[in-house]
């Protein structure tokens, strides 16, 4: 099994935060990995909606839809994949830290199948590296446009 849970500090409210990151159309801008996003259901985000995914990870082509099974608005968000090469489920929470502060956890856990499972350690690894790197980028994204 693989779970990689990575946090970090933004300088931005809980509010501004939580509305970009769960915005999908938003993943490509901070994702390393996600190259293009196409909503299957209708807008906007709520329980049930779908959102298919174009993304490369370790040199391979991957497409997926994810489907929110849980949503709180400026508190949480739980996606999982209705199809795609590797069964994951990601989630979003996000807590104020300070005044302004919001601390922004991204965690992924799946269950690798076929040759995947045999290389479940290295990516774990490359996973949290990669998770690391986006939460970087949107933290970057957002204290610029202050």
């Amino acid at each position: 099994m693989v779970d990689v849970r990575t946090e970090i500090s933004i300088n931005r409210p809980i509010d501004v935060v939580a509305h970009y990151a769960a915005d999908p159309d938003h993943a490509p801008q901070w994702y390393d990995n996600i190259k293009a996003i196409e909503w299957v259901t209708m807008k906007p985000l709520q329980l049930g909606s779908k959102m298919a995914f174009i993304a490369y990870f370790l040199g391979r082509k991957l497409e997926y839809v994810y489907e929110v099974t849980d949503y709180v608005p400026g508190k949480k968000l739980v996606m999982t994949t209705a199809n795609g090469p590797f069964p994951m489920e990601t989630t979003y929470t996000w807590n104020t830290e300070n005044v302004g502060v919001t601390k922004m956890t991204l965690q992924n856990k799946g269950v690798p199948t076929g040759f995947s499972k045999m290389v479940t350690p290295f990516m774990s690894f490359m996973m949290k590296k990669a998770n690391k790197k986006d939460l970087l980028k949107i933290k970057q994204i957002l204290e610029q446009n202050k």
